[in-house]
């Protein structure tokens, strides 16, 4: 059987390289002076996603991401890989959402595409680690949910088969389509890019990217090939509340954002004797370190 199919993506600020200027003054995160990447774990569902695609011939993969136009790298990116096709959900009013706000976004979103029979995504985004937005928009669809997913195992006769992870070890679920499934970082990484692909795509963009002098390089290129325009939706096109968008829409608010260095107070040089080696033992048992 065929399958349809919209993996969850998201265009993140590296977190490794927070600073002083990491945060608005609104308390939103100032993504214009930090580097933007994919959201790690939004790689691992774009794997699983595209091997139900290799296994189960017909199937579509779709991309939905929501954020400013340079958001678009994302679903480039998914292109360059097996994807079939991507839409950008980018609207000032989407701006500052919160995990509700996101979440109502990407499942107005969703039913515009069509409801799916499998929606994807990371279990979380490391730019909020909240691991929210994924069980949100299935409740909001109504929609059934597996989280923490570490591999799609099969799907046969409207029903899908998972491993995921739990504490203390892993457990296998069955899910009747549709589903919503969040994808925990120890699946499989994400296939490379198809050479082919990244010649054939490597031009595509949402329309505002674009110049708004009409100065376009390749013009005629856009005319002949439709599937290089990204699908480009507003507020408006997804029919969505203006008052659930964005800050309006979101009930939490961000207090700071910092970069933690963890410094030793005090440190020892041990040697590997024996008597050093007791004596740090002994230390670590008193202060109920160990044992």
């Amino acid at each position: 059987m065929s399958l349809k199919i919209v993996v969850l993506a998201k265009q993140v600020p590296d977190t490794r390289n927070v600073g002083k200027d990491a945060m608005t003054p609104e308390g939103t995160v100032n993504r214009a002076v930090l580097p933007a990447i994919f959201n790690p774990e939004d790689l691992n569902a774009l794997e699983q996603a595209l091997r139900l695609k290799d296994e189960h011939p017909g199937s579509t993969v779709t991309i939905l991401t929501m954020g400013p136009p340079r958001a678009t790298d994302v679903i480039r990116e998914g292109l360059y890989r097996g994807a079939d096709g991507g839409v950008l959900l980018t609207d000032r009013a989407f701006a500052g959402a919160d995990t509700l706000a996101t979440s109502y976004a990407l499942s107005m979103a969703i039913r515009k595409i069509g409801l799916p029979d499998i929606v994807i995504g990371g279990r979380q985004a490391i730019d909020g680690d909240t691991a929210q937005v994924g069980p949100q928009v299935a409740q909001k669809l109504d929609i059934n949910q597996v989280t923490y997913v570490t591999s799609v195992d099969s799907v046969k006769d409207g029903i899908v088969t998972v491993t995921r992870t739990i504490d203390g070890g892993i457990e296998r679920v069955t899910a009747p389509m549709p589903v919503l499934l969040t994808v925990n970082g120890n699946a499989a990484p994400c296939r490379p890019r198809n050479a082919k692909l990244v010649m054939k795509y490597k031009r595509a963009s949402a329309p505002m990217e674009r110049p708004v002098d009409g100065s376009l390089p390749y013009a005629e290129e856009y005319e002949r090939k439709p599937y290089l325009t990204v699908t480009q939706w507003s507020v408006a096109d997804v029919d969505g509340d203006l008052n659930q968008c964005g800050l309006a829409g979101s009930p939490t608010k961000v207090k700071a954002v910092q970069n933690i260095v963890f410094k030793a107070k005090e440190s020892k040089r041990l040697t590997g004797a024996d008597a050093d080696v007791e004596g740090l033992i002994k230390e670590l048992l008193e202060s109920h370190t160990i044992g």
